[in-house]
This record gives C-alpha cells, sequence and structure tokens, in this order.
C-alpha cells in the first residue's frame, strides 16, 4: 500500500476481475514506540509510510478512477482516538494519524462535486488480531479502565461503522471522524475510578 505502482496495479487488476472500485476502506497501519527525543528520521518516515501516505495515495487512486468514470463513491479512512489527544511516546504515529483526520476533512471538499464522499473512524482500543496476538488471554486487567463503555472494542464494531459509511444510509455524511471509542473523546479525560465508580478527572485516589 506505500508503493504507487504496486497500488496502481492492484487497482487495475481488481478494475479488471470486479468492475469499478466504488468503496475504498483505508485500513493498513502501523505502530511502535517512538518518544520524541529519541526517534530517528527513518523511524519518523517508517510510521509517516505506515499511517498517512498509503492513505493519500490510495485515496487519490481511486478517486480519479471515479471522477473519470463520472461515478460517485465512499471512501473510508481508519485513523485513531491518538490523532485527537497527546499520545507521550508515540508522536510520529500520532502525528499521522492526526493527517489522516485533516486529510479525510480536506479530501471531502475536494471531491463532494463529484459526489464523492470521505469520512473516517476513530477506534480507541480494540481487540484486532494483532492485539490478541500479543495477549492471547485477553487485554491486561484495567487497560479499558479509562473507557466510559468499561471494555476494549471488537473489530465487528469497528466494521458496523465502515458499513454505515459505505452505504447509503450515510449519503449525507462527508468530512466527519466518528469516534467509535466507548466514550473516550466525549469524556474528555474523565473516567470511572476502577475502585470506588466516581467520576474522576486526571489521577484518581489509590
Amino acid at each position: 500500500m506505500r508503493d504507487a505502482e504496486q497500488v496502481d496495479a492492484a487497482l487495475a487488476q481488481t478494475v479488471a476481475e470486479l468492475g469499478p472500485v466504488r468503496i475504498l476502506v483505508n485500513n493498513a497501519g502501523g505502530v511502535f514506540a517512538s518518544p520524541l527525543l529519541e526517534t530517528s528520521e527513518n523511524g519518523w518516515d517508517a510510521l509517516y509510510r505506515s499511517n498517512l501516505r498509503h492513505v493519500l495515495l490510495c485515496t487519490q487512486r481511486v478517486a480519479r478512477r471515479l471522477v473519470a468514470d463520472e461515478l460517485p463513491g465512499s471512501i473510508i479512512n481508519l485513523t485513531s482516538i491518538e490523532g485527537v489527544r497527546a499520545a507521550p511516546g508515540y508522536a510520529a504515529y500520532a502525528a499521522a494519524k492526526a493527517g489522516v483526520i485533516n486529510y479525510t476533512q480536506t479530501a471531502s471538499f475536494e471531491l463532494a462535486p463529484h459526489n464523492i464522499r470521505v469520512n473516517a473512524i476513530a477506534p480507541d482500543l480494540t481487540l484486532t488480531e494483532g492485539l490478541m496476538a500479543l495477549s492471547p488471554d485477553g487485554p491486561p486487567s484495567g487497560i479499558a479502565d479509562g473507557i466510559p463503555l468499561g471494555r476494549a472494542g471488537h473489530v465487528d464494531e469497528i466494521a458496523g461503522a465502515a458499513v454505515f459509511l459505505a452505504s447509503s444510509m450515510s449519503g449525507y455524511l462527508t468530512g466527519q471522524t466518528l469516534h467509535v471509542d466507548g466514550g473516550t473523546r466525549a469524556a474528555g479525560g474523565w473516567y470511572r475510578h476502577p475502585q470506588t465508580g466516581t467520576a474522576t478527572l486526571g489521577p484518581g485516589p489509590t
């Protein structure tokens, strides 16, 4: 997804075998810890290429074909809660995810005259295959304490939002980022203390 020639080849093969691409979900990504003062230029580039470059590239290529064919479409970008809050130790990753959100807004405006909608989904902690491989017994205890719904999300819940954005049910929705995050974004730092259940902002009593 980071190589223009491979994207072009994959798109050409898809169109030849299945017809025009009307829905695009940009769901590739990757992350590793990268403290601000220690991140190398190669590290920055790797995180940009993994989390933002493919969104720019794939969106452009699919949108060009849709415009040429005079077809409507829906483009859905996966970003993250980290794109709208501080992410200590993950500055490059968070910056790339913030870029996805802004790109979604800008692309939605530029492509609106062509009836191509562009939206984003921003999950919080989600039980992906990669996460489960790292923690086969489930997320560590307490990891979801900061999420108002009190649990990690499931990939089917993220997929459900993508299906909605791909369908005509969201036909008047463009340029938006849906926070499928258990209420984290809305809470703005508030959470229920795991021992007392009291609404708490910032560090709570131990």
